[in-house]
């Protein structure tokens, strides 16, 4: 990494080399939940991830906070493919509808966020979590405040 200038990526540059390189060696979510960038296109990323028991919430099912993590995840960087080099985001706002629980087996969550609007000032996406069946686990949206230099 000590030769990749991350500083001067666009948004899409930089999630195709996480894509690419999976750093393991910089801690993040993604890291600590073993998500997978399968995709990354302008405006479209997809995410997965195997479940494990660690997820459970106490009924014995994923918790709803690993949906809302994949949610959260997809949506964002799908508006970080949108935005220039040195241009940042968070989130603002994320609204998740759960549909149906998942299981801690080991079973493959896939989830998709796109883009529905990237502005100067704010961005939304929207996007879906499937099970292995292609089942809905859940769908979201957010607003995602974007951040220039200097403001």
């Amino acid at each position: 990494m000590s030769t990749t200038d991350l500083a001067t990526m666009t948004g899409l540059e930089l999630m195709r080399w996480v894509q690419r390189e999976r750093p393991a060696d910089v801690p993040s979510i993604g890291r600590l939940l073993g998500m997978r960038f399968d995709e990354v296109e302008h405006g479209r990323v997809v995410i997965s991830l195997d479940t494990r028991p660690d997820f459970a919430n106490p009924l014995g099912t994923v918790h709803g906070g690993i949906a809302a993590t994949l949610l959260d995840s997809v949506m964002a960087c799908a508006v970080h493919t949108t935005l220039p080099a040195g241009v940042g985001y968070t989130t603002l706002e994320l609204k998740v509808n759960y549909i149906r629980s998942a299981h801690t087996d080991g079973q493959t969550l896939t989830a998709e966020g796109g883009v529905i609007h990237a502005g100067r000032r704010t961005a939304t996406a929207e996007g879906k979590v499937l099970d292995e069946q292609g089942r809905l686990i859940a769908h979201a949206t957010t607003t995602c405040m974007v951040l220039h230099p200097g403001s």
